[in-house]
C-alpha cells in the first residue's frame, strides 16, 4: 500500500471501542442472539468481548439492565481505526508490551522488544530486532539481520505525508534515540550513532553520527568490532 490507501483505509475504517466486560447476571446463551459482539460463560457469570458500543446498547436493552447485579469494564483502545497484528500468525520472538498494528510485517526470526510500536505498513526483515520503544512508523522498512535501537524513531510517511518511506538495508545498526526522517535510505552494514538525526541517504558501509547526521568514518575503521556485531543467538525461538 502507498501513503493515500493507508490513509484512507484508516480514514474511512469503522471506529471501534475494543472491549472486555465482565457481568454478573443471570443470562442464556439466547440472551446474546443477534447482539453484535461474543459471550462466554454459563449461569450467573459472563464475559462480553467486542466494540463497547454495541456491548452498551445490549446493557441497556429492556429485561437486562435489572438483571445485571454487577459488571467490570475493560476497554483497551477508543474508537481505533484498525486492530492489532494476528500475533498467532508471526514467527518470531515478540516480548510483552510490544504494539504492531495489523498490515505490518515480520520476519521469521525477529525479536520485538517491550514498548516498541510498529506501524500498518511496516516490513521488519529476517533476524532484525526491534529495541525497547523503538518506533517504526507507517511503511518504514528495516532489512535483515538489524538492530534498530531503544528508543530509535523511523518515520513514518502519513503525516507529513511523503511518498518514499524509511528504507533501512541489511546489517544496519540504529543508535538507541536516533532518528531517521522520512524518506531517508540507510545503505547496507552502515551504522547511524546514538541521538543522530538523519535526514539525507546513508551509503553502505559508513558510520553517521550528529545533528543533522554526516559520515565520519567507515564502519570498517571502527577499532572494536564487537561493539557493532549481531548475536544470532539473540534471534528466533531456542528452546
Amino acid at each position: 500500500m502507498d501513503y493515500k490507501e493507508i490513509a484512507n483505509l484508516i480514514a474511512n475504517s469503522r471506529k471501534v471501542t475494543p472491549s472486555k466486560v465482565y457481568v454478573k447476571g443471570r443470562f442464556s446463551e439466547n440472551d446474546f442472539a443477534g447482539a453484535g459482539f461474543q459471550a462466554f460463560g454459563e449461569g450467573a457469570f459472563w464475559v462480553l468481548i467486542g466494540d463497547f458500543e454495541a456491548i452498551k446498547a445490549w446493557m441497556a436493552g429492556r429485561g437486562v439492565k435489572a438483571r445485571i447485579k454487577d459488571k467490570f469494564v475493560d476497554v483497551s483502545a477508543r474508537y481505533s481505526a484498525l486492530p492489532l497484528l494476528d500475533l498467532t500468525k508471526v514467527d518470531a520472538r515478540v516480548e510483552l508490551g510490544a504494539i504492531i498494528r495489523t498490515g505490518a510485517k515480520i520476519g521469521k526470526d525477529c525479536v520485538i522488544m517491550m514498548g516498541a510500536v510498529i506501524n500498518i505498513g511496516a516490513v521488519v526483515g529476517t533476524k532484525t530486532m526491534i529495541d525497547m520503544n523503538a518506533v517504526l512508523g507507517a511503511r518504514a522498512t528495516v532489512g535483515k539481520n538489524c538492530h534498530i535501537g531503544a528508543g530509535a524513531v523511523l518515520a513514518g510517511v502519513l503525516e507529513p505525508p511523503s511518498r518514499k518511506p524509511v528504507v533501512i538495508g541489511d546489517r544496519v545498526l540504529v543508535g538507541a534515540n536516533a532518528v531517521v526522517l522520512e524518506g531517508v535510505t540507510v545503505g547496507k552494514g552502515s551504522v547511524v550513532a546514538a541521538g543522530a538525526v538523519v535526514v539525507r541517504d546513508v551509503p553502505p558501509g559508513v558510520v553517521v553520527a550528529g545533528v543533522p547526521a554526516e559520515v565520519i568514518k567507515s564502519v570498517s575503521d571502527i577499532a572494536d568490532q564487537d561493539k557493532i556485531k549481531i548475536l544470532d543467538k539473540l534471534r528466533g525461538r531456542r528452546k
